[in-house]
């Protein structure tokens, strides 16, 4: 009986304090299989309900600007730096808490924070090409008529649209839209996300696809014979991608919204990315599998861009004008 009204007590403890603490609500780009175990994880750690909202990145920005002030959300988690760039707006700035964690990729702004790192790359299929058949350029990828019927991308997936966006910003939108109109000629096959694409190349339904050098890694780990191609230094097709989240200012929970923040910066937290998702930290200190190339190699590689002026309208609007969205 003792035993039973002790747990009793703990239920009702747990829920008093689950009910100080509040809940947060979060609007995530990040796709629920990738990021749920982190969002359990701080459930159970804090008591704090959190409640997400998945969807696309472009989707939840458009929710987040027509609900303005009376919008739910605390957070905006985003799968690319682009859509965070044109919330910002939308967010307060963090505190030195948050942004002082963070080795690099802190806006201007401070209206958000990074929490990981991923990198564009061509994955391949082994046993149908070699690296050195690859051009050194990204934008040189529509003059390899080799790849006519056998490449495939995913215009509709937010990380490229943040590729796409920052081609404009590098080249133009001129250049932009004549590389895309090369792209069509190739014939390409369109995929609606990373993994099945990944899975027609296993499947030889493909030989190539432009992709994030991530979901390659599980197949890699999976023994499969998919390799990593990467564009040359500073090349588009080798650019830098970069999660991260901020604290809207129509959030009724601005400290419990902080303290999420800060756990997502935590060694705990900041391991999971590596070591579950093969993407890269922000924190120093995780440790990388060992089929990952070192940070400071591969941030070597990604052109030097202001992730907050990447022109995301302009790259939906050259995607829509394409066809292709």
């Amino acid at each position: 009986m003792r035993k039973v009204q002790i747990a009793i007590v703990t239920a009702l403890a747990l829920g008093a304090l689950a009910q100080a603490q509040g809940s947060l609500t979060i609007y995530s780009g990040r796709s629920q299989g990738l990021v749920d175990p982190l969002v359990k994880q701080f459930q159970a750690e804090t008591g704090i309900r959190v409640n997400v909202k998945y969807g696309r990145d472009a989707e939840l920005l458009a929710a987040l600007q027509e609900e303005g002030s009376r919008s739910p959300a605390d957070i905006f988690w985003a799968n690319t730096s682009g859509a965070l760039g044109a919330a910002q707006q939308l967010m307060i700035k963090l505190p030195a808490s948050i942004t002082s964690k963070p080795s690099g990729f802190v806006p201007g702004s401070v209206t958000w924070t990074p929490l990981s790192i991923r990198f564009r790359v061509l994955a391949y299929n082994t046993q149908k090409f070699k690296p050195e058949q690859f051009p050194q350029s990204v934008m040189e990828l529509p003059q390899q008529t080799q790849l006519k019927g056998r490449i495939g991308w995913t215009p509709t997936y937010s990380s490229f649209q943040d590729f796409i966006a920052a081609m404009i910003l590098i080249h133009g939108e001129a250049k932009t839209k004549e590389w895309l109109e090369g792209m069509k000629r190739l014939e390409p096959k369109v995929y609606p996300s990373n993994p099945p694409m990944m899975e027609a190349i296993r499947a030889g339904e493909i030989d190539v696809a432009l992709t994030n050098h991530y979901y390659i890694q599980r197949f890699i780990k999976a023994g499969y014979p998919i390799g990593t191609y990467y564009f040359a230094k500073g090349d588009v097709g080798s650019l830098a991608l970069v999660t991260g989240a901020g604290i809207l200012k129509s959030s009724k929970n601005v400290s419990g919204a902080t303290r999420f923040l800060v756990w997502l910066l935590s060694p705990k937290a900041q391991q999971f990315f590596p070591g579950e998702l093969f993407e890269y930290p922000v924190v120093k200190g995780a440790i990388l599998p060992t089929t990952l190339n070192p940070l400071e190699d591969i941030l070597a590689r990604s052109p030097k861009i202001d992730f907050e002026k990447l022109p995301l309208e302009g790259a939906l609007k050259v995607l829509r004008e394409a066809g292709l969205l």
